[in-house]
Formats: structure tokens, sequence, C-alpha cells
């Protein structure tokens, strides 16, 4: 599974001015991060405000993308959900042609047992032809798969291949990595630690800022994993206060303001989503400009 070290990019979704898919930003940003030199890319993740699209929308995107990509990085899918049913069915209807893998979050409102998790991702491991990584974000799902369920999973489901945590807990880090299996990938689902986090094991990042700022954040983690910490900390330093300013006024729109900075794409997003505030986006125009400069 080495297709799936380093840096993944969950992709935005490049909206025009009326709302409909942009398509033509939705091809610069492919290649964007392509020449970056990210490792793999993520389609319609939460950072693709997938939960904003239709079925016909993301049918459209993930061809599309698939199109662009052209082979040339693994794809990974999101497809996740608090439907089971709905969710093994979208799967199964999915064309899997240029994609590696299935990314699935955990079931968001309905705030299951950990008995519960499991038996959502054993059924959605049975069912898909691709293998699957969890996606663990109890800030956004309101429940936490725990370091247990994670392993039980891991250790029950062969083609459960890895997780994207984002609990933030070094606590669960820790015991994930002591217990997993040993081809089991740790995989960070946030930028601000996903350099301790690959010190602890973890194999890379699923990334919202390197949508931005693809070179810079990969070869951080390039020399992370090489363990030349030494090389990596002030690449990670000097990311930091643009980090924060992405999610100061929520995700993805502060990254969709330095996308339209660097002419990738424009800054549109669907309610209940809205762009950031004239104050951030001159930070962030600032910070985007020294970054790159």
């Amino acid at each position: 599974m080495n297709k799936f070290h380093g840096t993944g990019v969950a992709l935005v979704t490049p909206f025009n001015a009326d709302g409909t898919v942009d398509y033509d930003g939705l091809n610069r940003l492919i290649n964007h991060l392509i020449d970056g030199k990210v490792e793999y890319l993520v389609s319609l993740g939460t950072t693709g405000e997938a939960s904003t699209l239709n079925k016909e929308e993301k049918k459209k995107i993930w061809e599309f993308t698939a199109e662009v990509n052209n082979g040339r990085l693994p794809l990974v899918a999101g497809i996740g959900g608090n439907d089971t049913a709905e969710v093994i069915n979208s799967i199964k209807i999915f064309e899997t042609n240029g994609y590696d893998a299935i990314l699935s979050a955990s079931p968001y409102y309905n705030k299951p047992t950990q008995e519960g998790i499991y038996q959502h991702y054993k059924a959605i491991s049975e069912s898909s032809q691709l293998p699957v990584l969890l996606y663990n974000v109890p800030g956004r799902t309101a429940s936490n798969v725990s370091p247990e369920t994670t392993c039980r999973l891991a250790a029950d489901c062969k083609n459960i291949i890895g997780t994207k945590e984002a609990s933030g807990s070094f606590d669960q880090f820790n015991q994930i990595m002591r217990d997993k299996p040993a081809d089991f990938l740790l995989i960070s689902g946030d930028d601000p630690v996903a350099m301790p986090m690959i010190s602890l094991g973890a194999v890379g990042v699923i990334s919202v800022i390197g949508n931005a700022l693809p070179k810079q954040l990969s070869d951080m983690i390039r020399l992370s994993l090489k363990g030349d910490y030494t090389a990596a900390l002030p690449k990670h330093l000097d990311l930091i206060e643009f980090t924060r300013m992405m999610f100061a006024e929520g995700n993805p729109a502060g990254v969709k303001a330095a996308l339209k900075q660097l002419g990738v794409c424009d800054d549109y997003v669907r309610l209940p989503l809205v762009g950031v505030s004239d104050g951030l986006r001159k930070a962030i125009t600032a910070e985007t400009t020294r970054i790159t400069a």
C-alpha cells in the first residue's frame, strides 16, 4: 500500500458563480496538485463539499477526475454516510475505473455504539471491490471510532487497509500504532499534526492545505517520512499560520480563498457554507503570497 504513503490531498470542488460545478477549475486544480508532486488525490471528501452535491454531480466529478488524472496518481473516492444500506448501494454502483480505494467517514448524527460502527464498516468492507480507508473525524460526526474498534476492523477485514485519523488525540494515535496489524496504515487527517504523527509511525496525511500549497506541504511530509526532522521542522513551522487561516472560518472556504489568489479556481462555496470575511481574505492573500513568493 505504498501508493498511500506521503501526501494525499482532499480535493475541493470548484464552483461557478451560479453554483454549478466548475470543471475547468477542477482540471486546473488536479494539474496544480500533480505538478506540486503530491502522492495521491481524494475526490469528494468533506473538503469537496460532497454533502451538497447530488448523485449525478458526484458521478460526473468522479469520472472527470479520473479522466484528467489519467492514471498519473492513485485516486481515492470519498463514499460515506449515516445510512449503511445507502452507503453500500453507492459503493456497489460506483464506477471503479481509475480508482484505487474508498475513503468512508464514520456515521454521523446517529451516534452509533462501537459495535454499530464495527458492523457498519464490516458491511462496507464486504461490499467493496476496492480497498477501504476508515475516516474518523469526531469533530464532525459527534462519534469517535475508538482505537479498539479501529484495530478490530483492521484485524477482521482484510480490505480495510488504513484509517484517516482526525480525532486530534495522541493517546488514540499511540494505541492504534501499538495494537494495529503491521501493514495497516495510520494516516493523519489533520494538517497541523501530520509531522508529529509521522514521528509515531503514521505514513502521511490526507490534506486540506495541500490544495493550495502542494509542493511546500509534500516536501515537508517527505522529509518527515525520511526521518529528517531537522530539515522538516522549519517547513512545518512556516505553514502554521497559513494552516490556522485555512480553518479560521471553516473548510473549504479558507483554502478556496487561497486557490483564488493563486489563480487555480474561484472561491464560491454552496450554502450552508459561505465565503470567508474580507479581513480573513486579505490575511490569506498576504500569507499565500509570502509562502509562494
